[in-house]
């Protein structure tokens, strides 16, 4: 006895519209449970969408190009005697919205004071060539002059009197970068197009969409937030000799606890002795959202770029059962298989380039997080402990944070914390 069976898009956590990229079915396959019918993809990864049940296809409702969310109809089949599964071909992974990386780094952005600055009933007035007067404070000229903005296209300001502030100018840059450049040479001048065949043969190929998006999420991130990143090292000799004595006593095919883990413990301990650096700032920047949880993204290297998982509830694990969840996930990742909810509701992320290499670089904050820690590669180094100089496995941090959260000195005070937990962990106890 045969029945029609619908097959809908199952929960993928809390993501309005889909893209449906690949069609893998049409009507008369036979499929089997688990089978994949779909690739999807959202701004941060692709995932497979898998058969519910087994049967012939009897209609497809979807085409590549589709948007689709939860509960949106893919497919009936009419279900009939049990298909074996066909393995399903992994879909590639994609690259996140993070963290360094973005993967490209970005030059660091212009260092402004977080406050606006009060109206100075003296201020001086510019006047543009065509007569118009604007009216803004210093700083806000300085903070105009580094981005590229020419005041006078700004027509009023929000300030008292029409004065022109820093969210004007930034609200100024928004519009034109929405609307795909310059606006006859004002706000930030688009780069030239350049013919590259007449220098020689050249290949062109289309920018996935998962770059594209994170392309302007690192823009967002550049023209909202003043970054500013911090670096230093600590020693970890008694760090490394204690994670060498823990996976000796391990069975061969255990999951072996690697440096990474006691980085993200000791993370934690400092979010809860700072816990500014575990929140986030309200979009009309008015408030500060701490939270309560300890999340940390893990951005993980794949074959299609990098995709940040999130391990949750950190600070109520151990150092093994944190090691088996992020072996799962960074497997996952590489295989594409993260869902949307992997990646959501991170607290601060870790962009560790240890295992490729490097002495130091400025990794981007993932907003709405306000912070990220950049780790590379620990070398030995000759210290001086007062007498003499003695061998040391240093490891480089950098700390990126969003300055109208964190002033400088918190961000010294946060890597302090966090070097004293890295280089004697038996503080994470006390």
């Amino acid at each position: 006895m045969s029945s029609v069976i619908e097959i809908k898009v199952p929960d993928v956590g809390n993501v309005p519209e889909i893209d449906i990229v690949e069609v893998l079915i049409k009507p008369g396959d036979v499929v089997a449970v688990e089978q994949t019918l779909a690739v999807m993809e959202t701004d941060k990864a692709t995932m497979d969408l898998p058969s519910s049940a087994a049967g012939t296809i009897k209609t497809v409702h979807i085409k590549p190009g589709d948007k689709v969310s939860e509960g949106t109809l893919i497919a009936t089949l009419e279900a009939g005697e049990a298909v074996v599964a066909a393995p399903a071909e992994p879909a590639p992974a994609a690259t996140p919205a993070p963290v360094e990386p973005t993967p490209a780094p970005v030059a660091e952005a212009p260092k402004v004071e977080s406050a606006q600055p009060a109206a100075a009933p003296a201020a001086p007035v510019a006047v543009s060539s065509e007569g118009f007067k604007a009216h803004a404070t210093p700083s806000v000229r300085l903070f105009a002059r580094e981005l590229g903005v020419d005041l006078s296209k700004i027509q009023t300001g929000s300030g008292r009197k029409g004065r022109i502030l820093q969210d004007d100018v930034k609200n100024f840059v928004k519009q034109v970068m929405a609307s795909g450049g310059s606006t006859g040479g004002a706000g930030i001048p688009s780069i030239p197009a350049v013919d590259f065949t007449q220098f020689g043969e050249i290949e062109e190929k289309p920018l996935s969409k998962i770059k594209r998006l994170t392309g302007q999420n690192l823009t967002r991130v550049w023209l909202n937030l003043p970054l500013v990143t911090y670096h230093d090292e600590v020693a970890i000799d008694a760090m490394e000799d204690f994670r060498k004595s823990v996976n000796a006593g391990l069975a061969k095919d255990a999951v072996k606890v690697t440096g990474l883990i006691f980085i993200m413990k000791a993370l934690v301990a400092a979010m809860q002795k700072y816990p500014s650096f575990n929140s986030s700032l309200s979009p009309d920047g008015e408030k500060l959202i701490f939270k309560h949880y300890f999340h940390i993204g893990i951005a993980v290297d794949t074959p299609n770029g990098l995709v940040v998982p999130v391990i949750r509830d950190v600070d109520k694990k151990g150092i093994f059962q944190l090691s088996n969840e992020l072996a799962e996930k960074s497997e996952l990742a590489r295989t594409g298989k993260l869902k949307p909810a992997d990646m959501q509701g991170g607290c601060m992320t870790i962009s560790s380039l240890g295992g490729i290499g490097g002495t130091a670089f400025t990794p981007i904050v993932n907003a709405p997080e306000v912070a990220i820690l950049g780790v590379t590669r620990s070398k030995m180094q000759p210290v001086w402990n007062g007498s003499a100089f003695e061998p040391k496995l240093m490891l480089p941090l950098d700390i990126t944070y969003d300055h109208r959260v964190i002033d400088g000195a918190e961000g010294a005070r946060f890597m302090e914390a966090l070097k004293s937990y890295l280089g004697d962990i038996r503080r994470l106890l006390l």
